[in-house]
């Protein structure tokens, strides 16, 4: 058996590929998860949802349109947002009315 024998290739690529392994379930996955969450929560949002924007605005929804929806914010104020902008929803409507 010659000294200068090389380890197996194979071998060699273990180490990457746990790496990526363990890359792909500590970032990669739950990254997905938030995202496929937050799509499921823009798809549901509601007219009377309080929400908070990514911008730190708190609003009721007016209006919901296909890609926007329409906040206010005070007495005779409304802004219009993107759904991607929506991060949280502070008190569904929907889900008060299924308790009464």
């Amino acid at each position: 058996m010659p000294q200068g024998q090389a380890a197996n290739p194979m071998l060699n690529m273990l180490p990457l590929v746990l790496i990526f392994v363990i890359f792909y379930f500590l970032l990669i996955r739950p990254q997905k998860q938030k995202e496929k969450e937050h799509q499921k929560m823009m798809a549901n949002l509601n007219k009377n949802d309080d929400v908070v924007t990514s911008g730190g605005i708190h609003g009721t929804i007016v209006n919901v349109k296909d890609k926007t929806v329409v906040l206010r914010v005070d007495e005779n104020v409304k802004l219009e947002f993107e759904k991607s902008c929506i991060v949280f929803v502070a008190k569904s409507q929907a889900g008060s009315e299924k308790a009464s």
